[in-house]
């Protein structure tokens, strides 16, 4: 195969079919860049050293990289756009009038979350085989309706590529971190769980690319993007409360008039949007790592964070929840998984990890019960 970065030889074994042997004949040479980011202020970046310059190609990282959609709509693109190169190995200029900037954050974002995953859980990158992924910036998208540029998505198998959409008169190029992190997680769950995109599935597809998105941000702790239960807040160009989000994790509803769901219905979520259906697994997830606690900025109450009445619901802290929740996403759910599933394996999760009746799986059981999932 030849993707670029790489020009493959394979040794079979004709009678088995067994790949005996392989190496790459291109050589790569890494070299440590300096991404000027929209989001997150100047960045170290892996890059690919050439004759004349640089490529904005990560060898370190199973050779992912980054590409200039040239503002065109992603079917036009997906296949062509061009690996971005760059002179002197300083990318962007901090703001949109260089596509490079926006590159840069999709880059670092790339790396950031190959680096999360395989330092908390040994996930060597997104599909678990040590392949980078292609990240094409600068693009639109189109569903129905005019070309938008306000959108970030992941393409799954086989294509195996991220987009970033050029942003709109209100958003900024949708490359914020929290974003990155969450439309990779789309390729983990492909990988792993094969979550549906409908009913209670969908929700908690959704809502496992919420949860790992954001423990990407906290992840990469980055001053300039501080940590937060909120979702691509970054990406408003007017923002000045810092508190206009796509989602909440904390309280789901309260980020978009009430469209997204804090507690899970009786009778599940049928036929709901999945980016709404995802509020019970996010606000699960939140109380789980920190409690019924208000969120810094915030003014609610204990008792508006559950659903239940339990104030009282503690935080384990996010390492101990974002391994629960790992999982079972990867070793117990299922295609069609139900949230009242997902509180089984998540307690299973939390035996493996911490054993039956831990303090552990006890606040998994807790918060599951904070948003009516029992």
């Amino acid at each position: 195969q030849r993707e670029g970065e790489a020009d493959m030889r394979y040794f079979v074994d004709a009678r088995t079919g067994k790949v005996l042997d392989k190496w790459n004949v291109i050589k790569t040479t890494a070299a440590a860049g300096v991404g000027q980011t929209l989001f997150l202020g100047d960045v170290g970046i892996t890059t690919n050293s050439i004759s004349g310059g640089y490529q904005m190609v990560d060898p370190t990282r199973g050779g992912g990289n980054t590409r200039d959609g040239l503002g065109k709509e992603i079917s036009r693109v997906y296949t062509t756009a061009a690996i971005m190169t760059d002179a002197d190995n300083n990318w962007g200029n901090n703001a949109e009038s260089s596509v490079a900037s926006e590159a840069s954050d999709a880059h670092f974002g790339v790396a950031t979350t190959w680096d999360f995953y395989q330092s908390v859980f040994g996930r060597n990158g997104i599909y678990n085989d040590g392949v980078g992924v292609k990240s094409i910036v600068n693009v639109t998208f189109r569903s129905g309706g005019p070309a938008t540029g306000g959108n970030a998505a992941w393409y799954g198998a086989p294509n195996k590529f991220m987009a970033y959409g050029l942003g709109t008169s209100s958003w900024y190029p949708v490359v914020a971190i929290d974003v990155a992190g969450h439309e990779m997680t789309h390729g983990v769950t492909e990988a792993t769980a094969g979550l549906a995109y409908s009913n209670d599935a969908g929700g908690l597809n959704e809502s496992s690319s919420d949860i790992m998105g954001t423990m990407v941000e906290f992840f990469a702790n980055n001053a300039a993007d501080t940590p937060d239960y909120m979702i691509g807040e970054k990406i408003y160009r007017s923002n000045p409360t810092g508190k206009t989000a796509l989602r909440y994790m904390f309280l789901p509803g309260a980020a978009d008039g009430n469209r997204s769901y804090n507690c899970y219905p009786a009778g599940g979520l049928t036929g709901v949007d999945p980016h709404y259906s995802s509020g019970p697994g996010n606000h699960f997830f939140y109380l789980l790592a920190e409690g019924a606690v208000n969120p810094t900025g915030f003014s609610y109450t204990p008792s508006q964070l559950v659903c239940n009445g339990d104030t009282g619901v503690a935080g384990i802290g996010r390492d101990a929840a974002q391994r629960i929740y790992y999982r079972a996403l990867t070793v117990y759910f299922t295609s069609n998984e139900t949230y009242p599933q997902a509180r089984a394996h998540t307690l299973q999760a939390a035996t493996d990890l911490y054993g039956a009746g831990s303090a552990q799986y006890n606040a998994v059981a807790r918060a599951w019960s904070a948003v009516n999932v029992n």
